[in-house]
């Protein structure tokens, strides 16, 4: 019997885990290639687990998958929403969510494995499906790579892998070339002196520094970047004080920069550097800012002959007209470190996950409507059909372009 793709989904939409936390889904995952008669290994790069079907000669294909939730508290009303709370990397208590739709990445990686699995008499070549842990955080593919994963599974000739995405289930986003941006998340802290709320004069409050260092920034996009450069500055989390009456000592600022071009992010950083050093200048801070990177995720860049190959295959199965370029995207990805530390091409694609029946507005506009939930919003629920049934599809036609008949 095989797999049930939707009560595996409901099950791991339900009991999501944090970033290098999925112990439980790479358990399930783990079984199931195990039972489809893949070499598996686990624990790679913490969490992660690759299964390996060797199956005559050909190409290496290499399919990815991420397994981590996100610190978000679901609102979805579904029945079979996340109620999980876990303990972050702060040790802090969070509510944990599938919010990015890894939960749907895992479910049709297992679809596609067992569809493979089952056609292996028309196919040669060698299939690694590979899950990955704390995509969330953009190391989790980095970790698999410093723990030796080509040393333990076959080297891929080509990397592919979808992510879903709001827009209608059956339809395909595929980009040559630069496909998502990169991101780099910086921690700032801004030094005042503090004291009593009634004598500010006595002070230097990291409050207002905090909130004219806020207001600078936004004009580094808006007033130092050129019309045909692309860039996002957000400021996530400002942090300071702990009673109205008290001036702080410091304020935190956490910012995510999301660019498409080495040099704009080169231009970004320095900008942000000045402005935030310029500002504490300003306000008489007495002491420098500290200004931390956290995460930086590389740009995606799919390869433009292997991108090619597979969007043939995708309009063979879907369609020439679902198979779109949905242009840059600012969302960020380290899938590419798979690819660029084997030296192959990468091919990485967007899985539509909503309402198929959006087919005509998105068709006739290219842009859905506003009020449909994206990735990371506490409403975000993808279909489970035709989004589960695409997403194995998409994978299975993928691959194929690259395994020998």
């Amino acid at each position: 019997m095989g797999i049930d793709l939707e009560h595996l989904y409901r099950d791991l939409h339900a009991n999501p885990e944090l970033s290098f936390q999925e112990h439980r889904t790479a358990g399930i995952v783990a079984g199931h290639l195990s039972e489809l008669g893949l070499q598996v290994q686990d624990g790679i790069g913490g969490t992660g687990v690759v299964g390996v079907l060797a199956n005559g000669p050909g190409s290496t294909v290499l399919l990815r998958a991420d397994m981590d939730g996100l610190p978000v508290l679901e609102a979805t009303g579904l029945d079979y929403a996340s109620t999980v709370v876990a303990t972050d990397s702060d040790d802090h208590l969070v509510p944990v969510m599938h919010a990015c739709g890894h939960d749907v990445h895992v479910t049709c990686l297992l679809g596609a494995v067992e569809k493979l699995v089952a056609e292996r008499g028309t196919w040669s070549g060698t299939l690694v499906a590979l899950f990955q842990p704390a995509e969330e955080q953009g190391g989790g593919a980095q970790a698999m790579v410093d723990d030796g994963l080509y040393a333990k599974v076959p080297k891929p000739d080509v990397v592919l892998g979808q992510h879903v995405a709001p827009f209608p289930a059956g339809w395909l986003g595929l980009r040559p070339g630069v496909a998502m941006a990169s991101a780099d998340s910086l921690n700032i802290t801004l030094y005042g002196s503090g004291g009593h709320g009634s004598r500010p004069e006595t002070t230097v409050d990291p409050v207002l520094l905090a909130a004219a260092t806020t207001m600078r920034l936004q004009g580094i996009v808006s007033r130092e970047l050129a019309a045909a450069d692309q860039a996002v500055l957000t400021v996530g989390q400002i942090h300071a004080g702990t009673k109205n009456n008290i001036i702080a000592s410091h304020a935190t600022l956490g910012l995510s920069i999301r660019t498409f071009d080495e040099s704009v992010r080169a231009k970004v950083l320095g900008s942000i550097e000045r402005v935030v050093r310029g500002e504490a200048m300003a306000s008489g801070s007495p002491t420098e800012p500290a200004i931390t990177l956290e995460e930086h995720f590389p740009l995606t860049v799919n390869d433009t002959a292997a991108s090619a190959r597979v969007a043939s295959a995708l309009a063979g199965r879907f369609g020439t007209e679902h198979v779109i370029d949905p242009g840059p995207v600012a969302g960020s990805e380290d899938v590419g470190v798979l690819a660029t530390a084997a030296g192959v091409p990468l091919v990485y694609w967007l899985l539509g996950g909503a309402d198929p029946s959006l087919f005509a507005d998105f068709a006739a506009t290219g842009r859905m409507p506003e009020n449909i939930p994206s990735n990371h919003s506490p409403h975000f629920a993808p279909l489970i059909q035709p989004t589960l049934g695409a997403g194995v599809d998409a994978l299975v036609v993928a691959a194929r372009a690259w395994l020998a008949d």
